[in-house]
């Protein structure tokens, strides 16, 4: 990681930068609006930035990259994620998985030459590989280490116990895993209360999971923390639970005077595994309006905290 940086606990997801998930060409329109969400984003005191690969189809780290081209200060600011695993419209499939040694090295390669920098912060692997083998991630990771192609490694959308299969060969520090974790996506806190309880359905989030990244020292990514805007963007549509969670944090934020996306990811910071948002806008605007999170997590009370869970899931606890 730049050693220099103190990398922020919220994160700035670059996902919607570049223009559409197609093969059309990235314009100088893009170029600027990529500017413009760093500017934003460093200003705020966000130093971290999310990417992968085939967000975009590779434009988002594109027109990043054109920035630092244009102006190659900010580098020395911020610290640069991303991720690669994920295949998409490759070998007449829709989708796949391949995190094999040749395919970790040549797409990190490739999205250090995109975002033309010398090094990337931390690469992490995107989602889990059927095939995935210990000893050929181990491979890919001591190459990109050496080379000086990555600094830090991680997973994304990993269970305990497929971390703790890859650290049988994998030597460096698996440094966070990325997650979808929401008070829309509950089941990483779920999984503990609905233990031993009878008829409730087995949450699908692994349970343990955030547990072991909090014991192992690996850090706690949350990837649409916002759930697409559903609990700040109007009521329409919502079922009973998210309604009430939406009226809810619409109350708590006119309360504190911040704005109800601060309101959503503070529930998220609060909890014990400190968590690290990851913003998915890529407007200045929007993301000025997750900039009070932090205040908000420090200043929420238990019963706060249980109240949004509790409005958001629609029943009480067990």
């Amino acid at each position: 990681m730049t050693t220099s940086i103190t990398p922020s606990r919220i994160i700035v997801g670059c996902m919607g930068l570049g223009g559409g998930w197609n093969d059309d060409p990235h314009g100088p329109e893009h170029v600027d609006e990529a500017e413009a969400l760093i500017d934003t984003a460093l200003e705020l005191g966000f130093t971290v930035f999310d990417h992968a690969d085939i967000y975009g189809r590779g434009k988002s780290e594109r027109v990043f990259g054109d920035v630092l081209a244009r102006r190659p200060d900010l580098r020395e600011r911020m610290v640069i994620q991303t991720k690669c695993g994920i295949r998409i419209g490759e070998d007449d499939l829709p989708n796949y998985y391949n995190l094999s040694a040749e395919a970790i090295v040549s797409r990190a390669e490739a999205s250090r030459e995109r975002l033309q920098v010398e090094t990337i912060d931390t690469l992490l692997l995107h989602r889990p590989d059927a095939l995935m083998d210990p000893a050929e991630v181990a491979a890919a990771f001591t190459h990109l280490e050496a080379s000086g192609t990555v600094r830090a490694f991680g997973v994304s959308n990993m269970s305990a116990a497929q971390i703790a299969y890859l650290k049988t060969r994998v030597k460096q520090p698996l440094v966070a895993n990325q997650l979808q974790l929401s008070l829309g996506h509950r089941d990483f806190i779920e999984q503990g209360v609905r233990l031993n309880t009878a008829g409730n359905s087995e949450p699908t989030y692994p349970h343990g999971t955030w547990e072991y990244c909090v014991t192992e020292g690996i850090a706690v990514q949350a990837w649409s923390p916002l759930d697409r805007g559903k609990f700040v963007n109007g009521h329409v549509g919502l079922d009973e639970g998210d309604a009430a969670a939406a009226s809810l944090i619409a109350t708590m934020a006119a309360e504190r005077g911040v704005t109800p996306e601060a309101i959503q990811l503070g529930w998220l910071m609060r909890h014990p595994a400190a968590i690290q948002p990851v913003t998915g806008t890529k407007t200045p605007e929007r993301l000025r309006a997750v900039a009070g999170a932090e205040q908000v997590a420090a200043s929420m009370s238990y019963v706060e905290w249980y109240r949004l869970w509790i409005a958001a899931r629609g029943e009480a606890l067990p």
